[in-house]
């Protein structure tokens, strides 16, 4: 709807992409923006990418993924079957999304969502393991969520006290992914952006 008759607007796509039947991918809406698939994905059959779409590299969309404009997937995430993506979500890097989610709001790295609404349900586990996280780096990451997500002491703030507390913890602080996993939350909460997938207090890791 926001194409301009005439208007020369782009889709790129990089290499060693599998991309399979019936699957649609929408050019940009406007000439000064494009649609991009990176390298080494995987877009099962009857996937929509839509306009003004950025899917980096090594992620796997499972069937009937139905992506909105202006979505964003990281690196190395994974869809279950039939999910739907609202407009301007951002999918972290290593994220898993169950099968019939449908997302309406940013889904953290490293975290897995699922549900009507899709809800954190805890870390990506088998995605972390099998992309070469070693124990210590997983464990590390654990702990970070439930610092953030599952605080036993009711006086540890906010979320953004909480986010503040990991980055200044003497171990925690000290791993990358950790560092990587807050600033995807904080950036979440910037403005013009969705914030994240809802927690329930029950969430597992």
């Amino acid at each position: 709807m926001k194409y301009k008759l005439g208007n020369e607007c782009f889709l790129e796509i990089g290499d060693n992409n599998e991309i399979r039947e019936h699957v649609s991918i929408h050019r940009s809406s406007s000439p000064s923006d494009k649609t991009v698939i990176g390298d080494n994905n995987l877009i099962m059959g009857s996937c929509h990418i839509a306009h003004d779409c950025k899917v980096r590299n090594n992620n796997i969309l499972a069937n009937n993924t139905l992506l909105a404009g202006h979505v964003l997937v990281e690196d190395y995430a994974h869809t279950g079957g039939g999910i739907v993506v609202h407009q301007f979500c951002h999918i972290g890097s290593f994220s898993f999304i169950g099968g019939g989610s449908v997302v309406s709001q940013d889904v953290p790295k490293y975290t897995m969502v699922s549900g009507e609404r899709a809800e954190l349900r805890g870390l990506n586990l088998e995605g972390l393991r099998r992309r070469g996280f070693s124990a210590t780096e997983i464990k590390s990451l654990r702990a970070a969520y439930r610092e953030i997500f599952m605080p036993t002491d009711m006086s540890s703030g906010n979320i953004e006290d909480r986010l503040a507390q990991v980055e200044q913890h003497k171990e925690l602080g000290l791993f990358p992914a950790v560092c990587s996993m807050v600033q995807s939350i904080r950036d979440s909460f910037a403005e013009n952006r969705r914030g994240i997938c809802k927690f329930r207090s029950w969430s597992g890791s």
